[in-house]
């Protein structure tokens, strides 16, 4: 079953996609977010960690693979990773621990991996849409 939600929202208005999230999210999920360069992936991150008074200080990962705040949110962002260096590189037993894990530039093959060995995966398209963002989240049960 697919269910997938649109949201139009500014960054003083991310809460409405956060309080969206913590109703769909299960308790370990992998959440794939989209969007072009400066599209706004790591503020979603950035608000959802201070929500959560995990931390307040929330950079892209870009150079450290992955970020962890808490006991259990993870953040990644692969840009620079082949889908191939996903398995050497010992990422994909990351996402065996518990919690969210939210994943920058993860790319749709695994994605699809992801998804057929049966993880509770979300993707969350962020496109521009006027002065806001359009939050396009579609969860796969």
């Amino acid at each position: 079953m697919i269910e997938k939600r649109e949201i139009i929202a500014s960054v003083d208005e991310l809460n409405l996609v956060s309080e969206y999230l913590y109703e769909i999210l299960d308790k370990n999920c992998i959440i794939f977010l989209n969007g072009n360069l400066a599209s706004g992936k790591t503020t979603l991150v950035s608000h959802i960690v201070g929500s959560l008074s995990l931390d307040s200080s929330v950079t892209s990962p870009t150079f450290t693979i992955q970020h962890l705040y808490g006991d259990n949110l993870y953040h990644y962002d692969l840009y620079r990773i082949e889908t191939s260096d996903i398995f050497s590189l010992g990422i994909i037993e990351e996402f065996d621990k518990e919690g969210w894990h939210f994943i920058e530039w993860g790319g749709d093959t695994l994605e699809r991996f992801l998804k057929s060995v049966d993880y509770a995966v979300v993707k969350i398209d962020i496109e521009p849409h006027l002065h806001e963002r359009k939050y396009i989240i579609e969860k796969v049960s």
